[in-house]
């Protein structure tokens, strides 16, 4: 069975609302808990993805996308949430499948951040890029057309989908006493920069997609590289 299969997604889903549930008991060990269920939650695609046969172009197509979205990020830190990394994310999955687009996403973040700065927040935007490529390999059969409103409306959903996974770790990193409406006031806060991110992808997509679509199109049938 596929790991892009929705059994996974939602295994995973529930694996981190217990993470958020055990955090509110137990705030002082969140990094700790933290760590664990974001690898326990991301494990299983690695180990399935390690498991099966890859062959030289399939490494070479992760490297370089990952490279890609790792550098692309570079140039726009100077603008708050707008970058071009989650749209290529986004494109791997659905041309690639969800085990390519989660690890593009986890690789992209970890990468960028040898230049950007590395922190307790990594591992964090790890797994919410990840889950972004992971997603859209899930939806692909909905979303593989060339700038739909459905593409640009997945990647206007994931802009702020990003930025309140991101509000969950930074609540309780600054926050002892935690809320319903310290978690709110947070996302309303950052609501100006998950709408940027959001608008953002669209924007990216709907310029750029078509011409990636056909470029990795080409590869993808070049070098029989398989949806996953």
């Amino acid at each position: 069975m596929s790991v892009t299969k929705p059994l996974t997604f939602i295994g995973i889903f529930f694996l981190d609302a217990l993470l958020l549930l055990l955090s509110l008991k137990y705030n002082q060990y969140f990094f700790l808990l933290s760590t664990f269920m974001i690898i326990v939650s991301m494990l299983p695609i690695i180990w399935h993805f390690e498991r099966r046969p890859l062959s030289a172009e399939e490494v070479i197509l992760i490297a370089v996308l990952s490279a890609l979205g790792a550098i692309a990020r570079v140039p726009f830190s100077a603008l708050p949430s707008v970058q071009p990394t989650s749209f290529i994310i986004i494109l791997t999955g659905v041309i690639f499948g969800g085990e390519t687009g989660f690890l593009v996403g986890a690789l992209s973040a970890l990468a960028s951040n040898l230049i950007l700065g590395q922190g307790p927040w990594t591992l964090w935007q790890m797994f919410a890029w990840s889950m972004m490529g992971l997603s859209s390999g899930l939806f692909s059969h909905k979303l593989y057309d060339k700038a739909s409103f459905t593409l640009c409306l997945f990647g206007f959903v994931w802009g702020f989908l990003f930025g309140w996974i991101m509000n969950i770790w930074s609540v309780f990193a600054f926050f002892d006493r935690i809320t319903l409406s310290l978690f709110l006031t947070s996302m309303a806060t950052s609501l100006y920069f998950d709408l940027s991110h959001a608008i953002g992808n669209v924007v990216f997509l709907v310029l750029f997609s078509k011409s990636w679509f056909q470029i990795l199109g080409r590869v993808q049938i070049k070098y029989g590289l398989l949806h996953s």
